[in-house]
């Protein structure tokens, strides 16, 4: 990335900021490890972690995190190595993020839910010579290990950080999908690595180092491993911390429902976490009931969380027997937040409840509307303290007039370094100095700002993003099908979900369930369209481009009851 001169800018969003929130902040100049070192030197009896009822303190979080240090470094692991963590919230995600930086290495987080095809690509790009992973997942792994070049596999369970009670009777659940398996030669357990010696002094990484290769899609479908440094992890939880001025530190405990793969879990729970030396309450896997009786049971302070996740609780049968009073602060993200859901769960919890933006390329915070100030509904809010953000014209670069819609950039200490060895896109998401978010947004007069379109065809459902391209070429290496096109159409719970418009190849013929089940072996399942319509033709240009925003106009006048569709599955 070429940086041009800083261009001076207009931060009308200042005069609305909280009195207690400052326009710049200091960052100290550590890798992200200093903020554990220090919650386990002034605060080592307070509780870091709690899972399945079981506690971890923060002087047992660092010690656990230095002895798998200690492992990994026997095991080569050293500055610079990229290290995959393919786990849900459990106490070994924690671990593994901050042993890997420890060592001054690179943590590539995974999805749990990737199938062979999605994993392999990632490990490849990434260039991850090991894998912490869970026993679960064994199988995926073990279909891609030949193809990847992994030197070392750490594999470990959820029990293993269960009270004994809890962990006889998960064996007992999951018993048929752990069976005994003969791991083989470079593939270890997690307590043999664990139980190594200590890795002692401070962590051989600097500020400007990489810290973190954040997967995320790309327009292409290939995911892109954006380069996040411990400055930037740094400053956006310093910069959370700042938003948060009401929450003392040390004295609160957040519900970690976000996954950690995800990096806004990682930051708004985990990092931040960390940071104030708070209790982080893992869910390894979000289930409304079971997040219900976390509240009522441990009384967490803050729940960062998507729309969905606050829909689910607010439409929770048991929902009137649970007391959520304890909550007193929610920042949701990913996906635009309905203003009715907004209302009913501040009504319920008696706390806030405010919508903010972000993205992987910025460590993700940049906007966030103030939670005890004003906020304005429908909007993401303003931009967070020592970051920029501009209205431009997408394709001449120029200023809109304030008001007017056009293209969101972003600049600020968060923002991520490029993407992993694509020089070329680089260039293009860049432009002097800025991020280019692709994604439409207009800034009123106060500076507060609202997303007014999705960037090109993205699909947000539940928060995550599903990258049409991606699925059309799944869908295309089928043999029976000849042209693929994929939208999002609205859903009442996710957003968005997908929907496939696909033409069959002459002469050729496939059920329903059969085009289904091969989808679920080559997508997450949130990937997965939950409609496939077949069609003999697709609406294209002159040049033969399918007209996928036809097929949108065709799908809302078939939604509002103007026409009528053949053949849908």
């Amino acid at each position: 990335m070429i940086q041009d001169p800083v261009r001076p800018v207009e931060r009308p969003w200042l005069k609305h900021y909280p009195p207690q929130v400052p326009a710049t902040l200091e960052y100290p100049a550590v890798p992200l490890t200093a903020f554990l070192e220090q919650a386990a030197a002034g605060f080592g009896d307070r509780t870091a972690i709690i899972f399945f009822g079981r506690r971890l303190r923060y002087a047992d979080l660092l010690a656990r995190a230095r002895r798998l240090a200690g492992g990994l470094s026997a095991l080569g692991v050293g500055p610079g190595t990229r290290v995959a963590v393919m786990l849900p919230n459990c106490p070994q995600a924690v671990i593994a993020y901050y042993a890997v930086l420890l060592l001054g290495g690179t943590v590539v987080m995974v999805n749990p839910t990737y199938t062979p095809r999605e994993l392999s690509h990632q490990l490849k790009d990434a260039g991850a010579s090991h894998l912490i992973v869970l026993d679960l997942l064994w199988k995926t792994v073990a279909e891609v290990r030949p193809q990847v070049g992994l030197q070392q596999l750490i594999v470990t369970g959820l029990g293993e950080f269960m009270p004994l009670p809890l962990r006889l009777g998960f064996r007992i659940k999951y018993r048929k999908q752990i069976p005994a398996i003969a791991y083989g030669a470079g593939v270890r357990r997690w307590a043999e690595v664990a139980a190594a010696a200590p890795c002692t002094g401070p962590s051989p990484a600097g500020p400007n180092d990489l810290a973190l290769l954040q997967y995320t899609g790309g327009t292409t479908g290939l995911s892109k491993g954006c380069m996040l440094t411990h400055r930037n992890l740094v400053a956006n939880c310093v910069q959370t911390r700042a938003w948060l001025y009401k929450l003392p530190p040390g004295q609160s405990s957040t519900i970690g429902a976000l996954p950690f793969f995800h990096v806004y879990g990682m930051t708004a729970v985990m990092n931040y976490c960390v940071l104030t030396a708070s209790t982080m309450v893992l869910v390894p896997r979000f289930d409304p009931g079971d997040i219900l009786k976390l509240i009522q049971k441990y009384r967490p302070v803050i729940f960062p969380g998507a729309p969905t996740m606050y829909i689910a609780l607010l439409h929770h049968p048991d929902l009137k027997r649970y007391d959520l009073s304890s909550i007193q602060a929610c920042v949701s993200g990913a996906a635009p937040l309905p203003h009715e859901v907004q209302e009913a769960w501040e009504e319920l919890t008696g706390g806030r409840l405010v919508e903010g933006y972000g993205l992987s390329e910025a460590s993700p915070i940049t906007h966030a509307n103030p939670l005890w100030d004003e906020r304005r509904g429908g909007s993401i809010g303003l931009p967070w303290p020592d970051t920029d953000a501009r209205i431009v014209d997408p394709d001449s670069g120029d200023d809109v007039p304030v008001g007017e819609p056009g293209e969101l950039l972003v600049r600020g200490p968060q923002v991520m370094l490029g993407y992993w060895n694509r020089p070329e896109e680089n260039d293009q998401v860049f432009r002097s100095g800025w991020l280019r978010t692709g994604d439409i947004a207009i800034m009123d007069a106060d500076g507060y700002f609202r997303i007014a379109d999705r960037k090109k065809d993205v699909i947000i459902a539940s928060g995550f993003k599903i990258f049409p391209r991606e699925v059309e070429e799944v869908l295309f290496a089928h043999p029976d099908v000849q042209e693929a096109c994929v939208i999002g159409v609205p859903d009442a719970y996710r957003g968005e979900r997908p929907k496939a418009f696909i033409v069959l190849k002459t002469g050729h013929q496939v059920a329903p369930d059969a085009l289904f089940a091969y989808l679920k072996e080559n997508l997450a399942p949130y990937k997965v369209p939950k409609e496939i319509t077949f069609r003999d033709s697709l609406p294209k240009n002159l040049v033969g481009k399918v007209l996928r925003r036809e097929l949108r106009d065709q799908e809302v006048a078939r939604r509002s009851g103007n026409t009528q569709e053949g053949n849908p599955q």
